[in-house]
């Protein structure tokens, strides 16, 4: 909700901005007799063409990414903190697992997760079907006897690099958009000016709103990308950190174990770089673990 607040405070303070400058009447006027009027074909001029510029310079999957952020971005965490208590809870379980009973008695489990009982225990985990796919195929590693701390992390970061340009796109792509959006206005600006010296010959009033509605251009160009579009390029790039935070933890909990931390210090080690907003205290996540069923 924050974030519809803010866009609202955006046209708030533009026209409120322009009504106590002007004062109401005038301002009425400005909007009813220039602004408005104009507004329709300036909006298509611009969001038009940055609409058509958005479509030639991404793939579909980027488009879609775009639209399904657009949405997401309403919500600035990717994950709660229920979510990465289910999340250290689950890696505990493991760990404790491979340190009492070896690697291999993880195996059933790493091959079949839909099926496993320690799995189905943590279902918001068992629904993230990526995250899943991730810690298993490095749990499968490791078992396969690759446990050399080192190797594993320079494979986690070649692929949480991948990952995280993935999810970055969205965010690059609004950018641009946003970066182009103002000289698109002066385009639909010099399309009113043209427009408006075709018609040089008309009284000084109607030149005067033929140029006003020409400027309107530049005005709704600069305006959509720097009070519209850039603050959502940037809302979408926030969001598409916290969806990698949630490897980061896995990658630096399973790096802890490798490396000889006890299971409860290795899920320490993933809660300590949680943003605050989401992170549970230390005695949160050691009452989450001591009460996690045992598994045979």
């Amino acid at each position: 909700m924050i974030k519809i607040l803010g866009f609202l405070m955006v046209f708030g303070a533009t026209f409120g901005g322009l009504i106590m400058t002007a004062g109401f009447e005038k301002a009425m006027s400005l909007l009813m007799g220039v602004i408005v009027p104009a507004l329709p074909g300036e909006t298509v001029i611009i969001m038009g063409c940055a609409i058509a510029a958005f479509i030639i310079g991404n793939s579909m999957h980027v488009i879609k990414a775009s639209l399904s952020y657009m949405k997401k971005m309403l919500n600035p965490e990717a994950y709660s903190k229920e979510d990465y208590m289910e999340l250290l809870s689950l890696l505990f379980v493991i760990f404790k697992m491979a340190k009492t009973k070896g690697w291999l008695a993880l195996e059933q489990h790493i091959e079949n997760p839909h099926e496993s009982e320690i799995f189905k225990a943590f279902p918001n985990f068992q629904k993230n079907h990526h995250a899943e796919v991730f810690l298993c195929d490095y749990l499968r590693i490791i078992s396969l006897g690759n446990d050399n701390p080192h190797e594993i992390e320079a494979l986690m970061d070649e692929e949480l690099d991948t990952f995280k340009t993935g999810e970055e796109h969205p965010s690059h792509a609004i950018q641009a958009m946003a970066d182009g959006i103002p000289a698109l206005g002066i385009v639909a600006a010099v399309l009113g000016v043209i427009k408006t010296m075709a018609s040089i010959s008309e009284p000084p009033e109607v030149l005067g709103k033929l140029i006003g509605g020409a400027l309107v251009g530049t005005f709704l160009g600069v305006w959509l990308a720097y009070g519209i579009f850039g603050p959502m390029a940037s809302a979408m790039g926030a969001r598409a950190e916290t969806e990698v935070k949630y490897y980061k933890v896995m990658k630096v909990c399973l790096l802890a174990f490798l490396q000889g931390c006890a299971p409860q210090i290795s899920v320490e080690f993933g809660r300590k770089i949680l943003h605050h907003d989401v992170q549970p205290t230390f005695a949160e996540v050691e009452e989450a673990t001591n009460n996690v069923p045992t598994f045979g």
